[in-house]
């Protein structure tokens, strides 16, 4: 895995690590469990406003590290009630022996847990694992709807109860908790939709498994750490604009020219030497008076919108581009479409597609990996279903899934926009953390398109590329929202103006 990614596990890295600490370190399991109980039973105490916490455990290892964290509430003063789900001769064997520590468990059914649950300031859900998938069936699926419609602070037991720790889907109910203690390491089903909003504040505690346990074969995929922008090559005294490489941005139509604007503009901030855009000649003007610092050709067009027998112009005015972004603003209509396909395949230089550019390629993506040079896609959740030939929702449901779909189906990278952005070329997986809710407007998205391209035409490795630029996006997504004083305030320029601050180490 890349230095610059946080490792995160899955449920079998998660299975391996125990594994290895278990069998060839010789960590006892009980002595795991009881560590991870009293993290638990910290995070409870430290949320309880009473003195009554609920925990309600499943069979499996899970409910024994509930089992453990009602043992250490009660030896800390705390009315702890610990409800099992399953009869105790299904409790695991690890679990089994926690039981007999807290012999004062107690099996609850139906209405009886709406009545415990409801008495209790805290509720501690230790009824699944990250060994969890599918879809809860009762008595969890009806427990897990219990604890969502109570009012106390909720506190899972290493993952919310219903989330695939794997992926982050949650295929039915799933516990809505305040605060998550996972163990050892995070899981990739904590940052990713929609198991990220399941998770609450996400707390990791360590368990007693020994350093160098083997989290580097096993993980699955990893968070964007800063340490990526240090790839980034900087300008000395013999740089020229030539050497900091050159952005083509292919676009834009009547009533959309702000989203080459944005994408040049955001480009040529984030280090790019120049950037040269291909637009509608009919609208080259507004873009002239609107681009101080950029280039345009214009092209033949009709009402607006690139014609297809502009082709062989963008292609001479993208000759010499260090990257190309192909799509924003360039329209729908069905001779814009054609056009964009082909240039696909003719440009020969590392291609991001955005906008209208991927909605082109719906349920065509398979040409594209055929591409000699790099090819990143970055759409949202509608426009990665329409490649797909799927719906939002299904996207929306099954992002890690869908955005791995698609890189390998057209051989590309896919930036799968949102809070936990994913990046992936079908094998990697990069999350960003998010947290910044001022990209939630129009135009941040070509914004984020300029800082890749920007970032290819530099030299960089594409998947680096693209993991910098969601990472620097996102920071200055901070930086404009604290600078105009509201996220809800700040525009997508804004967002270009401080992409300085985002960008640095």
């Amino acid at each position: 895995m890349e230095p610059w990614l946080s490792p995160l596990l899955d449920a079998d890295g998660m299975r391996a690590v125990d594994r290895w600490a278990i069998e060839d370190r010789g960590v006892p399991s009980l002595e795991l469990m009881e560590n991870a109980g009293r993290a638990v039973a910290e995070a409870a105490a430290k949320a309880a406003s009473g003195r009554r916490v609920a925990i309600v455990c499943g069979k499996g290892n899970n409910g024994g590290d509930g089992l453990v964290t009602a043992r250490l509430l009660a030896g800390m003063g705390y009315e702890a009630d610990a409800l099992l789900l399953w009869p105790a001769e299904e409790l695991s064997a690890d679990a089994g022996a926690n039981l007999e520590r807290y012999p004062g468990a107690r099996l609850i059914e139906g209405g009886a847990l709406d009545e415990a649950l409801g008495e209790a300031s805290v509720i501690v859900d230790a009824i699944f694992g990250t060994g969890f998938s599918g879809e809860p069936r009762d008595p969890a699926g009806a427990a897990i709807e219990a604890i969502n419609s109570t009012e106390g602070i909720v506190v899972a037991t290493d993952i919310a109860s219903g989330v695939d720790a794997s992926s982050g889907e949650a295929q039915g109910v799933a516990v809505a908790a305040d605060v998550t203690v996972t163990f050892h390491a995070a899981k990739v089903g904590h940052w990713i939709a929609p198991g990220k909003t399941h998770t609450g504040r996400l707390e990791v505690a360590p368990i007693g498994i020994p350093d160098r346990a083997p989290t580097g074969t096993e993980a699955a995929a990893g968070l964007i750490d800063p340490q990526v922008l240090s790839l980034l090559p900087g300008r000395g005294a013999g740089s020229t604009k030539f050497s900091s490489g050159q952005v083509a941005i292919v676009g834009g139509s009547r009533g959309l020219t702000g989203a080459v604007c944005l994408a040049a503009r955001a480009a040529i901030r984030s280090g790019a030497g120049y950037a040269t855009v291909a637009v509608p000649a009919e609208l080259e003007q507004i873009f002239e008076v609107k681009l101080t610092e950029v280039m345009s050709v214009g092209c033949a067009s009709r009402e607006g919108r690139l014609r297809r027998a502009a082709s062989e112009q963008i292609m001479e005015a993208t000759a010499r581009a260090a990257a190309v972004i192909l799509g924003p603003g360039i329209g729908r209509d069905d001779g814009t479409r054609d056009l964009v396909r082909e240039l696909a395949k003719r440009i020969e230089a590392p291609l991001l597609i955005d906008a209208d550019g991927l909605n082109a390629h719906a349920g065509r993506i398979g040409p594209l990996a055929k591409r000699q040079h790099a090819t990143v896609l970055t759409p949202h959740e509608g426009e990665l279903g329409r490649l797909l030939e799927t719906g939002s929702e299904r996207v929306r449901a099954r992002r890690l899934g869908s955005a791995r779909e698609a890189a390998q189906a057209s051989g590309s990278i896919v930036v799968l926009k949102g809070d936990d952005t994913i990046v992936t070329d079908g094998e990697r997986f990069a999350i960003s953390r998010g947290g910044s809710p001022a990209l939630a407007t129009a135009g941040t998205g070509d914004v984020l398109s300029g800082v890749c391209g920007a970032m290819m035409a530099r030299g960089v490795d594409p998947f680096a590329a693209a993991c910098a630029a969601v990472l620097a996006h996102t920071r200055a997504g901070l930086v404009a929202a604290e600078r105009i004083g509201a996220p809800e305030s700040v525009i997508a320029g804004d967002v270009v103006e401080a992409l300085p601050a985002g960008l640095a180490p």
